[in-house]
Formats: structure tokens, C-alpha cells, sequence
């Protein structure tokens, strides 16, 4: 089954986005400390960045969160609205700015930017925090960060390969829903093969692993006729099932097949 993200949470994500439809961003979900992490990056500044050598972190914590660390709709409605604050006052003190990433964990929004100029800059947040949010836990970070540092090893992904981002989609959609990725769950996997001894000799091997049988069918007329799901009762969290569909994708490859992804009922 291929989950849905609610549209509620889609429609604020596009609204927020919006006024940087011509920059790359994407999205993805990773393991920390405390749980999980969602990282929005802007991937254009891989390739090239502004000669903006200060680094400028600002957040802000909401009660109204999923046990997951997630804002639900209201929280993210209240953390857009101090984001559109805060970027109103970078705009006017510092002219020269990127917002290049954002980071949701732990019941808080980070916004990243780097900018040209800090002169005032503290002070002016300072002041908005006591105006405007001092009923919640805020966060500033003004640092001196000439390479990115701070974008290539917190906000660009450690792993880029397809396996990794083959489950991005569907893992970002339900940690935004709510979802516990680290708690274990029936998981299917779906499988096509040229001939029926290459699903054979495939699924000799994979049951020695505990995946179970769902269904065997085949289907004339395709390349590959031979379709198999299997499913086993596995965590979601991203570093281990990149490596899982990794493997899979690997040894249905030899087996003359190929792995066709993953799905949850």
C-alpha cells in the first residue's frame, strides 16, 4: 500500500515553499539521538554557494506535536507563522541571505540560513522573541561558518544512493502523519523474475532469513512474469531499511530478477 500525506500538512509544506519554487529542494527523514529528524534541504548549494560566511539558526518549540517528534497541523500553522516572523527581520537586517535548509525534531522547527551581514541581528531577534513569542521556547545560533560546514554535515544526506532514496517518499509522508518509524510493523516486498527457477533459488535463500510467503503469481506476456511478495516484521528507521532494500535489490538482481519496493498494509 503506498500511503497518502494528508492533504492539510501537504498544503502548508507548498505554501511555506513556495517563494523558493526555483531552488531544488527535497526532503528526507534520518536517525538522531532522540529519534527521528526531517531535514528540508535546498540541494543547488552542493554546487554552488553565495560567498555568505555567516551561519544563522533560529527555532522554535510547539506543544502541539506528535509522540513522534512531529508538529501536527496546528503546530506546524504556529511555526510557519513565527518562521515568516523571523525571516521578515534577517530580510531587513541582512539583505544578502539564503534560507538553505529546515529541520523538524523533537517538537521543534529549525530554519538555516546563511547570511552576508550580522550586524544587529541578535538584537533584533532578541527583541522579536520578547515581543511576539515569549510564551515558548526559542532558539538562536549566529556562528561564523566560511566552508557550509554546517550545511554539508547536518543538512546535505550522508548516503545519496538510490536505496536510501527509494524509501524517502513514502517514510517522509508517514513521520509526518504521525507514524513511529523505530516501532516494528509488517512490511511487504514485491519481486518480478525472468523464469520461475530464478524465483525459486530466491526464495530458497530469503526464508532462511524469517520472510514469509503473502503470494506467487505469474502473469504471460511480461518480461518479467514471475511475481513474488514476501513481508517480514521490521523496524522503518531510514539507515536500515536502505540497507535492507539494498540487499534485496542486490540478490534479486542475481537471481535475474528485480526488486520492485516496499509497502505497508
Amino acid at each position: 500500500m503506498r500511503k497518502k500525506i494528508s492533504t492539510s500538512i501537504f498544503l502548508l509544506l507548498c505554501v511555506f515553499l513556495s517563494s523558493y519554487a526555483q531552488d531544488d529542494w527535497g526532503n528526507y527523514v534520518i536517525e538522531k539521538e532522540k529519534g527521528i529528524m526531517s531535514v528540508t534541504v535546498n540541494y543547488k548549494y552542493m554546487l554552488g554557494k553565495p560567498n555568505y560566511k555567516n551561519l544563522v539558526l533560529v527555532g522554535k518549540r510547539t506543544s502541539k506535536c506528535f509522540n513522534n517528534g512531529m508538529p501536527t497541523t496546528e503546530g506546524l500553522e504556529e511555526i510557519y507563522d513565527y518562521s515568516d516572523a523571523v525571516a521578515n527581520e534577517i530580510i531587513e537586517s541582512s539583505k544578502k541571505n539564503r534560507l538553505v535548509g529546515i529541520l523538524t525534531y523533537q517538537c521543534t522547527g529549525f530554519d538555516v540560513y546563511y547570511v552576508k551581514d550580522t550586524i544587529n541581528l541578535r538584537t533584533k531577534i532578541d527583541s522579536l522573541y520578547k515581543a511576539k513569542f515569549s510564551d515558548s521556547k526559542n532558539y538562536l545560533v549566529i556562528n561564523r561558518d566560511k566552508k557550509w560546514e554546517y550545511y554539508k554535515e547536518v543538512l546535505y544526506p550522508k548516503d545519496v544512493s538510490d536505496s536510501f532514496f527509494m524509501s524517502q517518499d513514502l517514510l517522509s509522508q508517514m513521520f509526518l502523519e504521525g507514524a513511529d518509524l523505530t516501532k516494528k510493523r509488517k512490511v511487504n516486498h514485491y519481486f518480478y523474475f525472468k523464469r520461475e527457477t530464478n524465483r525459486k533459488r530466491f526464495l530458497e535463500k530469503i526464508k532462511t532469513i524469517d520472510f514469509k510467503v503473502d503470494s506467487l503469481k505469474f502473469t504471460e506476456d511480461k518480461d518479467f512474469p514471475y511475481e513474488l511478495q514476501i513481508h517480514r516484521e521490521d523496524s522503518l528507521s531510514p539507515t536500515f531499511l536502505a540497507e535492507l532494500t539494498k540487499a534485496l535489490k542486490s540478490f534479486a538482481l542475481s537471481n535475474m530478477g528485480y526488486y520492485d519496493g516496499w509497502g505497508i498494509d
